[in-house]
């Protein structure tokens, strides 16, 4: 599901501490995003992006995520001190959610041997408060996760994050097409679509019933009885009191309208749909030459969303 997706791992240091400290930083940088793809846990492959020593290089790697489509996310640490004064245009210029890791390299301080050099290299702790000042400043949305790296209780933390942007990025894909209105007289169903698009990303629109159901009367006989066989195998089937015709031309009908559902939405590039009781083709089921749903397409809704397909009863987009 995700093999196609990334997230971007952005160290945040500076080089005043020297060309050793800069090779250092970048070595623990591979070394731990390796981890983490290692573990398993991460469903979404995290990739270095290599470490970020002023403005101009993190405003860079940031609007380069921006264009990415593979990226998702970005990920910051703090291996040393990193001023957060740099950290401002590439954070103004960010589109894609962000996760703050507030980490260290070392599992523990070596107090036996420990020195300047240590210090000026391991500065997390100071990195990370300066990093979570500027973004509360700034007021950026974020997630932050705190712990050592390897555990993986913290690895689960990073992993529930990467499956939300995973969400987000794919909310800016979303079109969604109504058949029929909201349910008439329903507040709660209703809404601004513009407004959910400037928010959320997804683009909804209004599809005809008219023009779904030329869909519908194009479905043969033969292939809503193919489908009908593989409910078969796959559901218990009850019948009904309304006997064993009635309900078998009942089955098939829902048949017809998931093979014209599925049609539809795969010709208008939509991955999710709404629909209405209030409007599911001609007006009177009793005539004999009604088109139209002769039922709520439950079942087709139920089949389309196990395959990803999203869906929202009475117009709730």
């Amino acid at each position: 599901m995700f093999k196609d997706l990334e997230v971007w791992w952005v160290t945040g240091a500076q080089l005043l501490y020297g060309g050793d400290a800069v090779v250092a930083v970048d070595g623990h940088s591979k070394e731990m995003v390796e981890g983490l793809n290692a573990s398993g846990i991460i469903p979404i492959k995290v990739v270095y992006k290599g470490t970020a020593n002023s403005s101009k290089e993190v405003e860079e790697v940031m609007k380069a995520a921006n264009n990415d489509a593979k990226c998702i996310g970005i990920i910051t640490w703090m291996h040393t001190f990193s001023p957060a004064k740099m950290w401002i245009k590439g954070l103004q210029a960010l589109q894609k959610p962000l996760l703050h890791f507030h980490t260290q390299y070392n599992a523990e301080i070596p107090w036996d041997k420990i020195d300047m050099d240590f210090m000026n290299l391991n500065q997390s702790a100071h990195g990370d408060i300066e990093f979570g000042h500027i973004c509360t400043r700034m007021r950026v949305p974020r997630k932050v996760v705190c712990g050592y790296w390897k555990e993986e209780e913290v690895q689960k933390k990073i992993a529930i994050w990467a499956r939300v942007a995973a969400g987000v990025a794919d909310a800016k894909n979303v079109r969604c097409l109504m058949f029929g209105m909201n349910m008439n007289n329903v507040a709660v169903t209703d809404g601004d679509r513009v407004e959910f698009e400037q928010r959320l990303g997804y683009h909804v629109d209004y599809y005809p019933v008219s023009s779904l159901m030329e869909y519908f009367k194009k479905v043969t006989d033969k292939e809503a009885d193919e489908l009908v066989e593989e409910y078969k195998k796959l559901y218990t089937i009850k019948i009904d009191e309304s006997g064993e015709e009635v309900y078998w031309e009942k089955v098939k009908n829902a048949a017809k309208a998931e093979i014209a559902l599925r049609r539809v939405l795969k010709d208008e590039g939509a991955t999710a749909f709404t629909t209405n009781f209030d409007d599911l083709g001609d007006a009177d089921i009793d005539d004999p030459n009604f088109v139209g749903f002769d039922q709520i397409p439950g079942l087709a809704s139920q089949r389309l969303m196990a395959e990803g397909i999203g869906f929202g009863a009475e117009g709730d987009w």
